[in-house]
């Protein structure tokens, strides 16, 4: 076995030198959507909401069975961009509010610098979400070229304004106020504006695209969950009205990815690039931050450490790949991308940074052995959570944690839905994890759905995770977190939002 593995990676090492050299790098789309519930998709079993761009093209890709992400955005976001963990970069405590002055710290490298070294063309569209409150945090001075979409957490899907007693508009075009796009779908506006950017790319260079839409997640008061009538209209059989809205919603962003693919074969991209699709986190569910996604049958949702906040849906999907049609079951996290990018285009990483991800190239192309053996999810507040192998240690809960089943997801799922992941057997003689006990051990592989805390069966596995979670919390960097500054408001820079600490903000 050692042999064979041996003799994949020598395999792919020699391609990689073979098709990755100097002038046919691939193209690299990365498509991130926001809040996505972890059922919500066709591919997972989800048959409620059709997504068949999504399916087609992760069922002619390689899965991602066992992909993780944190629990929220703003760690993501910095993790896919770094390669490192949101506790290496102090971004492990809740988001980056609009009126906070932090960041993701200037002293790290995001993946478009490292590959504008290669000679990529590096474009963000939508959403960013780490920092804006001097212009040296935003898009366009972190390595991308061009960056049209929103700097914050969320904005109306039609106005672009970020509302509540403070709100103003959020909307650019690199560092420009982007005002002239009110009334302009935002998923819609997105997708148009990514094929505008692949239809006239100059393909003497690669191209490195991030479309990070705003799409799934909850706009602004006092409607949160806004879609184009005709697509509220192909959902009139949902009767629940905030389930109807967010499956409108997730039927744009399908065709926008439809839309974005026809374009990569348009114009020729398509087959020297390599598309990614993840989701931010796990989907807020029942109500939570106003939305209603679907991560049945997984326990929890956004914003906790069970299963239904931090296992993603994700595929990698090119012509590139040597296996497609079928789905990887390693461990995998989402800080993973960048070393896999940079090890794709047969580049390699600089040694003194300490990434947090690995290079799962190897594991996705020729289903090598994975470097990747555990997952830190978070440690924060006094809750956390690790992977390891087919173990999961939770560390539970702080107080506002939703740690149910949610029951009345029932109501959001189709009649005829066969669920991906098939949860095991509650066993009623074992716990199932509560914020009294110091910590719950759980084997995911069998029993993914959290039901049966068997901490107190393998007491010796379950406090070596623990020492283990805790020694990298130990390790962690202390929150970058600071308070919202009332001088962000935009009613004090004519109605938006801007790099207010800059010595001339935009005004």
């Amino acid at each position: 076995m050692i042999l064979f593995g041996s003799l994949n990676i020598l395999i792919w090492l020699l391609l990689s030198v073979a098709v990755e050299t100097e002038g046919s790098k691939p193209n690299i789309v990365i498509v991130m959507a926001d809040d996505l519930g972890y059922t919500d998709v066709g591919f997972h079993g989800g048959d409620e909401i059709p997504t068949p761009y999504i399916d087609n093209l992760a069922q002619g890709g390689i899965i991602l069975d066992n992909y993780y992400t944190p629990m929220i955005c703003t760690p993501s976001r910095a993790a896919l961009l770094t390669g490192r963990h949101p506790m290496q970069l102090g971004l492990q405590h809740s988001v980056i509010c609009a009126p906070c002055p932090f960041g993701l710290g200037l002293n790290e490298t995001l993946l478009p610098e490292f590959l504008k070294k290669y000679g990529y063309a590096t474009h963000i569209v939508g959403k960013w979400h780490l920092g804006s409150f001097t212009s040296e945090y935003t898009p366009t001075h972190r390595g991308f070229d061009s960056h049209l979409g929103f700097w914050g957490t969320r904005t109306d899907y039609f106005s672009h304004d970020t509302g509540g007693n403070h709100g103003g508009l959020d909307f650019w075009e690199n560092m420009t106020v982007a005002r002239e796009y009110n009334g302009s779908y935002g998923t819609e506006l997105f997708g148009n504006k990514a094929v505008d950017l692949i239809m006239s790319h100059d393909q003497s260079k690669p191209m490195l695209l991030y479309l990070a839409h705003q799409a799934v997640h909850a706009g602004k008061p006092p409607q949160l969950l806004k879609a184009p009538q005709e697509y509220l209209d192909r959902f009139k059989f949902i009767k629940h009205d905030g389930r109807r809205r967010y499956a409108a919603m997730l039927s744009v962003l399908d065709d926008s990815i439809g839309n974005l693919t026809a374009a990569l074969k348009k114009s020729g991209m398509y087959e020297n690039t390599i598309l990614i699709f993840t989701t931010d986190n796990g989907g807020p569910s029942a109500g939570f931050d106003g939305n209603y996604a679907s991560n049945w049958p997984l326990r929890g949702c956004k914003y906790t450490n069970w299963e239904g906040g931090v296992r993603g849906a994700a595929f990698i999907h090119s012509p590139l790949l040597k296996n497609p049609g079928t789905t990887s079951h390693h461990l995998m996290h989402i800080s993973d991308w960048l070393p896999t990018i940079i090890s794709a285009i047969g580049e390699t990483l600089p040694k003194d940074i300490d990434f947090y991800g690995v290079d799962q190239w190897p594991s996705i192309q020729f289903n090598a052995p994975s470097a990747r053996k555990e997952v830190m999810h978070n440690y924060d507040d006094g809750a956390g959570a690790i992977r390891y192998g087919d173990y999961k240690l939770v560390v539970c809960c702080t107080e506002n944690e939703r740690n149910g089943w949610y029951p009345e997801e029932h109501l959001y799922i189709g009649a005829n839905q066969k669920p991906y992941i098939h949860c095991g057997e509650r066993n009623s003689s074992l716990p199932s994890c509560t914020s009294a006990d110091k910590y719950c051990l759980f084997d995911i592989a069998s029993d993914p759905c959290e039901y049966n805390n068997i901490a107190s069966l393998m007491p010796d596995l379950a406090e070596k995770l623990y020492n283990k979670l805790m020694m990298f919390a130990d390790a962690a960097q202390p929150p970058r977190n600071k308070p919202a500054d009332p001088a962000a408001y935009p009613a004090l820079h004519n109605g938006h939002w801007t790099d207010w600490l800059d010595k001339h903000p935009v005004f």
